[in-house]
């Protein structure tokens, strides 16, 4: 694939403390991606670094293989093909849905700047809202207002400042399904900040996950879910605990569930070394066969399933994701394997 966008050794910094500390990753033309981290991580200004809102102190942004920021090098943000939706979308009160979606055209002939407008609603499922006004519409239909305006200059790269963060979980879920069906149906490329990791696993095909103004992995989705690089990772990207482990002298993790093979992907730890094993909830199977049992201490309902809390014969707890079909009451011992086609191992702390 052509590489559209290139991050190189970013660093920038607010009056002296560092916020981005030698970020680098690319995204091909066609992708969707997503930087995700809690708060204050850096991920909005490495945005706003990428869009030409924030000059970098340090490193590179290049678009196409064009530099368009750099120590010597800078773009005006107007200049670099990119369309933005804010957090707080910054639509404008006074304007119809038509006339905020055709703000940036004004270059374009009053008629193909009015058939581009309504080629856009349509495609963001708002035929017809056209003479109406911000106010009038919901949280949703505003979001997608600003999709449409940030889609109208045709830009290269899409930009999503944690565009769904007003809304209520479903919707917001709901949305960000809709939105990569609609980028990629136009075959834009798009980069989303968010510290959500349902909304960043629904769009994106590439995630990058920050820490401390840092780019701690740049994977998949499934990758970062069952091989996260550190313990950060892991406990950010859903839920899971550990269970501790000491490296039998055949290489082997020895374990209360007895011995599993080290599939961690990073680190080969040497024979006696005390570790932790990462068990999420989907690694812990219920099954009666198993000579492993554990006592349901805790249980929430899901509708398709069921998420136990379990507290294993040493005191250690775990967590499962059982079908909804085995309902089973707190104090209940019910049988427990471990699949370990995931396992992940890290150093003790």
């Amino acid at each position: 694939m052509t590489e559209l966008l290139r991050v190189d050794r970013l660093a920038h910094a607010y009056t002296g403390m560092p916020v981005l500390c030698d970020v680098s990753f690319s995204l091909a033309t066609g992708r969707i991606a997503a930087l995700l981290g809690p708060s204050g991580c850096g991920k909005t200004t490495l945005l706003r670094c990428i869009a030409g809102f924030e000059r970098p102190q340090a490193g590179r942004v290049l678009l196409q293989g064009l530099t368009v920021a750099s120590g010597t090098q800078f773009v005006p943000p107007e200049a670099r093909g990119v369309g933005v939706v804010f957090q707080d979308l910054a639509l404008f009160p006074h304007l119809t849905v038509a006339d905020n979606v055709a703000f940036g055209l004004r270059a374009l002939a009053r008629g193909e700047r009015g058939q581009r407008v309504q080629e856009l609603l349509a495609h963001v499922g708002l035929d017809g809202f056209g003479k109406r006004f911000p106010h009038e519409l919901s949280g949703g239909q505003q979001q997608r207002v600003a999709l449409a305006r940030a889609l109208a200059p045709r830009p290269r790269l899409l930009l999503l400042d944690e565009p769904f963060s007003s809304l209520d979980r479903e919707l917001r879920e709901r949305l960000a399904v809709d939105v990569r069906a609609l980028v990629r149906a136009l075959g834009i490329t798009a980069l989303l900040v968010t510290h959500d990791q349902q909304e960043a696993f629904a769009m994106a095909d590439d995630v990058g996950v920050m820490r401390a103004g840092q780019l701690v992995q740049w994977d998949t989705p499934y990758n970062l879910y069952h091989r996260p690089a550190d313990r950060f990772v892991a406990g950010f990207v859903g839920m899971g605990t550990v269970l501790p482990a000491v490296v039998a002298a055949d290489g082997l993790l020895d374990t209360e569930f007895g011995r599993l093979p080290q599939r961690d992907g990073h680190v080969a730890f040497m024979p006696g070394a005390r570790v932790q094993v990462l068990l999420r909830p989907d690694d812990i199977i219920h099954d009666d066969a198993s000579a492993h049992a554990a006592r349901v201490v805790g249980r929430t309902f899901r509708g398709a399933d069921f998420l136990y809390t379990l507290e294993l014969d040493s005191g250690q707890r775990v967590l499962s994701l059982v079908p909804s079909h085995h309902d089973h009451a707190d104090g209940e011992r019910i049988g427990i394997r471990v699949d370990v086609e995931h396992i992940v191992a890290f150093a003790a702390e």
